[in-house]
């Protein structure tokens, strides 16, 4: 079960930076997605913010 959800985590962070690719690519503008979808990625995209101390697209190891 933990290696499931240390997956699911992992597979939400994919997802997160794929959206934001798609975005800048201009493949799928932000408001495509739903209302709800749209919160959870500023409030994820702000908690990366404050925890990397840059933007979550911009530098660090972790971004594809």
């Amino acid at each position: 079960r933990r290696l499931l959800d240390e997956s699911d985590l992992a597979m939400a962070r994919v997802l997160e930076d794929l959206v934001g690719v798609l975005v800048d690519k201009g493949v799928l503008r932000f408001t495509d997605l739903p209302e709800a979808a749209q919160k959870k990625l500023l409030a994820r995209r702000g908690a990366r913010t404050d925890v990397n101390g840059h933007s979550p697209l911009v530098g660090g190891e972790d971004v594809l």
